[in-house]
């Protein structure tokens, strides 16, 4: 299933792991480890099943990577709510918005690939 074209929800979503590198990184400089793990595995993990879904064996397949990956966005969400209550991080408003359109997007492949099943 993988092209070699430009696909926009492997762009941003490797942009927002990039982001959430970074913002991590920041967290550990303020000694907030477990969060920072946290929120690095599954803010990562999106691109990587999104990226992982360009290689399905099937559409139900591409269907159940995309399924991880919105698992991985409400997961992500969760976290950073968290920092933005407890730690008041305005970064954290950016990465919320980030992932809503990430999510947007996904919730549409979701929907468009189980109506083409």
């Amino acid at each position: 299933m993988r092209s070699d074209k430009e696909n926009l929800i492997v762009k941003l979503s490797f942009e927002f792991a990039k982001e959430i590198i970074f913002f991590t990184e920041k967290l550990q400089e303020s000694k907030k480890f477990v969060i920072a793990n946290q929120l690095i595995k599954s803010g990562t993990s999106i691109g990587a099943n999104i990226r992982e879904a360009q290689n399905a064996e099937s559409k139900i397949d591409f269907i159940h990577k995309f399924k991880i990956a919105a698992k991985e966005i409400d997961e992500t969400e969760y976290w950073l709510l968290l920092c933005k209550d407890c730690y008041e991080l305005k970064m954290c408003d950016e990465l919320l918005e980030r992932l809503s359109a990430i999510n947007r997007v996904v919730s549409k492949i979701i929907s468009t690939s189980k109506e083409k099943q």
